[in-house]
C-alpha cells in the first residue's frame, strides 16, 4: 500500500499507459478505474474491505492490438505481482497441460521475487560496508592470518603453531601494537583506493557461501518439491564456505548480495509476499476465447474446454490455494481475461464465468494513423529501437516522413489482405526493410543512411505485387 504509484488518479494511470500504448482508450480507462478502486478499497474500514471484491475485466480484440501490453505495463507501473497465463495451457492436464492452481503458485513466486528485491535494496547500504571490510581484510590480512598463511591441518601445524605462540609471548608487547597500527594504516590506504575505484581490476580471494545446485525431488504436486541437497547440508552443520578468486569489482558485487541476503528475514519476506499476492496480485488470462465452446456442438475437445472453464471458475470466484509458501486466498486478486473472440463469443463461456468478468472492453483494429503513431510516438517506439541498434555500430539511419507513412500503409494493407496480426506486422516489415543495411554494416562505407518512400517501395514491390496475384490463384 505504501507504493506512491498506488495512489495515482485514473487520469495519471492512463497518461502513463499512453507513453507505451497507442489508442485503446476505453481499455485503458477500465483498467485505470479497476486499479484506483483497489486504492479506494485499502482506505475502507476492515469489515467493509473484505466485502469489496475487484471487478474483473474481459478484453476482446484481435491479436496485436495491445491487450497483453496494457496488462504488462500496468503491473510494471504498480510494481504489483503479475502473471500472464495462456488458458490453453490448462487443457488436457497430464498430457500437455498444467494444473489450474499453478497460476496462483506462479503469482506467489512473482510476489516473493518483488518483495525480496525490495528488502535487499533496503539492506544494500549496510551490506556494502560489510563487503568493503571483507575485501580490505582479503587484501591486507590481519596479524593472525599473516602468521598462519597455510590452512592445511597436520600434526606439524600444531607443533609449529605452539612454537610461534611461545616466541610471540616472549616478544615485547610494544612491537605487537606497532604491527597492529601499521596494518590499520595500510588498511586505511587500501580503503581509500578501493573507494576511488583504483583496485577494481585486481584479483583477490574471498570466502563465499557454497550454494551447490541442489537436486530437486518432485513429490507429485506441481511446485511442491524437496531439495535433497539442502537436507544433507542441514545434517552436515549448515552452510559451507568456499574460496573464490575474483576481481575486486566482482567480489564487491558477490559479497554485497550475500551480506544483504543474510540481513533479511526470509520468514517476514514470505508473509509479506503472500499478503501482497492476495491484495495486489494481477493475473492476465490470455486466449480465454480458446476455451469457449463455440456453437451448440459439444463433443470431443469442447468437453475438455468446458472442463477448463469449470476449473478456472473457483479460482476467479475466490478460493484458497495451497502453495509451498502457505495458503493463498484468491478473493481479491484482479483477473484480466483477453481473447480475439473471432470464432467464439463471450456468451459462449459458461454463464458463471461470464458473470465473474463484469467489465467488458472491446479493443479496436489498428488504423493507418495508429501504425504511424506506433512507429514514432511511444517511448520505446519501433523506429527509435532500430535507430539505436544501428547507431551502436556507428551508422546513423534517418527515416523521412513519407517513408514512415509508406511503412504504416504497407502494414495496414498487408493486415487487410492476409491475416490481421495487428502491430506485430510492423516488426516483420521493419526487419525486412533494414535487413540489407544490418547485414552490410561492418563493411559499409556510409555513416549516414536516409530511408525515403522510394527505398521502402523498392523493398516491398515484389511482396505487394505477389500478394495481389496470390489472391486470384487457387
Amino acid at each position: 500500500m505504501s507504493n506512491p504509484l498506488y495512489q495515482m488518479t485514473p487520469k495519471e494511470i492512463v497518461a502513463e499507459l499512453d507513453k507505451y500504448i497507442i489508442g485503446q482508450d476505453q481499455a485503458k480507462k477500465s483498467v485505470a478505474v479497476a486499479l484506483r478502486n483497489r486504492y479506494r478499497r485499502s482506505l475502507l474500514p476492515d469489515e467493509m474491505r473484505d466485502e469489496v471484491t475487484p471487478k474483473n475485466i474481459l478484453m476482446m480484440g484481435p491479436t496485436g492490438v495491445g491487450k497483453t501490453e496494457i496488462a504488462r505495463r500496468l503491473a510494471k507501473l504498480m510494481d504489483a505481482p503479475f502473471v500472464k497465463v495462456e488458458a490453453t495451457k490448462f487443457t488436457e492436464v497430464g498430457y500437455v497441460g498444467r494444473d489450474v492452481d499453478s497460476m496462483i503458485r506462479d503469482l506467489v513466486e512473482s510476489s516473493i521475487r518483488i518483495t525480496k528485491q525490495k528488502r535487499l535494496e533496503e539492506k544494500y547500504s549496510i551490506a556494502e560496508e560489510i563487503a568493503e571490510e571483507k575485501i580490505v581484510e582479503a587484501i591486507v590480512p590481519g596479524k593472525k592470518k599473516a602468521a598462519q598463511p597455510g590452512q592445511a591441518k597436520t600434526p606439524f601445524d600444531f607443533i609449529m603453531g605452539g612454537l610461534q605462540q611461545q616466541q610471540q609471548s616472549q616478544q615485547p608487547e610494544q612491537s605487537d601494537d606497532r604491527q597492529e597500527s601499521e596494518i590499520e594504516l595500510t588498511r586505511e590506504q587500501v580503503r581509500q583506493q578501493l573507494r576511488g575505484g583504483k583496485l577494481d581490476e585486481q584479483y583477490i580471494e574471498v570466502e563465499v557461501t557454497d550454494n551447490p545446485q541442489s537436486n530437486q525431488l518432485d513429490v507429485g504436486n506441481e511446485g511442491m518439491s524437496i531439495a535433497i541437497g539442502n537436507i544433507f547440508d542441514a545434517m552436515g552443520g549448515g552452510q559451507r564456505k568456499k574460496k573464490k578468486k575474483a576481481t575486486v569489482k566482482e567480489a564487491r558485487k558477490i559479497l554485497r548480495e550475500e551480506e544483504a541476503q543474510n540481513l533479511i528475514d526470509m520468514d517476514q519476506v514470505t508473509s509479506e509476499a503472500l499478503e501482497n499476492a492476495e491484495q495486489n496480485g494481477i493475473i492476465f488470462i490470455d486466449e480465454i476465447d480458446k476455451i469457449a465452446s463455440g456453437g451448440a456442438l459439444r463433443s470431443g475437445a469442447d468437453v475438455s474446454r468446458e472442463g477448463v472453464q469449470r476449473d478456472i471458475l473457483p479460482i476467479v470466484e475466490g478460493s484458497v490455494v495451497n502453495t509451498k509458501h502457505g495458503p493463498v486466498k484468491t478473493d481479491h486478486v484482479l483477473f484480466i481475461g483477453a481473447g480475439a473472440f473471432h470464432v467464439s463469443k463471450p456468451t459462449d463461456l459458461i454463464p458463471e464465468l461470464q458473470g465473474r468478468f463484469p467489465i467488458r472492453v472491446e479493443l479496436e483494429n489498428l488504423t493507418r494513423e495508429a501504425f504511424i503513431q506506433i512507429l514514432t510516438v511511444p517511448e520505446n517506439a519501433l523506429l527509435k529501437q532500430h535507430k539505436m541498434l544501428l547507431e551502436t555500430e556507428g551508422v546513423k539511419v534517418t527515416f523521412s516522413d513519407d517513408a514512415v507513412q509508406k511503412i504504416a500503409e504497407i502494414a495496414f494493407m498487408t493486415n487487410e489482405q492476409t491475416e490481421n496480426i495487428g502491430a506485430r506486422r510492423l516488426h516483420t516489415i521493419m526487419e525486412k526493410l533494414l535487413e540489407d543495411i544490418s547485414f552490410d554494416i561492418p563493411d559499409s562505407e556510409k555513416d549516414e543512411i536516409t530511408i525515403d518512400e522510394e527505398y521502402v517501395k523498392n523493398k516491398f514491390i515484389d511482396r505487394i505485387m505477389a500478394d495481389d496475384i496470390d489472391r486470384y490463384i487457387l
